[in-house]
């Protein structure tokens, strides 16, 4: 005797797959993306496509710091201070913030011929550019996830407002290191993006922002 599972009726299965989206909807998260559930455990790293990257002797000393500090969260008029690296925001372990992901990362000297581009790509530190730079639009600052879902530039943010206007400091290094890509055909570690220091040296020059 064959035994047979009775299927669902069609009115069934449309009421369940409602019941699942609302329930996605009402979830909270910080800094969340189109699903906070789908998190990867780990930061995923795939090739780029367009050819084209950014600085990442920039990103280490000027970007970084940025998801490090402590800045002021406005969520509907209430005031707070966190991190965006913060457990349920952008934390890779805990965070609820999308495919933007942050691991604890130490600094690597880009001058050292130790450090190869091998040796870079393996570290935390790279998988941060890596996960930072799939949030921008080369080129295009303010249509960047990076800049615009902390401006609320007509983009939902779950972490609420971060920067206050687009002269905010942290803007404008976030913007100029989106604005100069590294020329085309070089890699993320090309020294041509050194002159983006004063002095053109990154382990002793300051961010440039214009």
């Amino acid at each position: 005797m064959t035994l047979r599972t009775a299927n669902p009726s069609p009115g069934k299965t449309l009421a369940a797959l409602v019941a699942a989206s609302v329930l996605a909807l009402v979830l909270p998260g910080c800094g969340a993306g189109d699903n906070p559930l789908d998190n990867p455990p780990s930061v995923q790293n795939p090739a780029g496509t367009t050819g084209q990257k950014l600085s990442f002797a920039y990103y280490q000393k000027c970007i970084q710091p940025i998801f490090l500090a402590r800045l002021q969260v406005n969520q509907n008029g209430v005031i707070s201070t966190n991190t965006c690296a913060a457990s349920g925001c952008h934390d890779n372990a805990t965070g609820t913030g999308g495919a933007f992901r942050l691991l604890p990362a130490t600094m690597i000297d880009v001058a050292n011929p130790a450090n190869t581009p091998a040796v870079i790509r393996a570290s935390d530190m790279y998988k941060n550019f890596y996960s930072s730079q799939g949030e921008v639009v080369f080129g295009a600052p303010l249509q960047s996830r990076l800049l615009a879902k902390p401006l609320l530039l007509n983009v939902l943010h779950g972490g609420g407002l971060i920067f206050l206007d687009q002269n905010d400091p942290n803007v404008r290094l976030i913007r100029y290191w989106i604005s100069r890509p590294v020329p085309q055909g070089q890699d993320e570690f090309s020294t041509a993006a050194y002159s983006m220091f004063t002095p053109a040296d990154p382990n002793v020059g300051t961010c440039n922002t214009q």
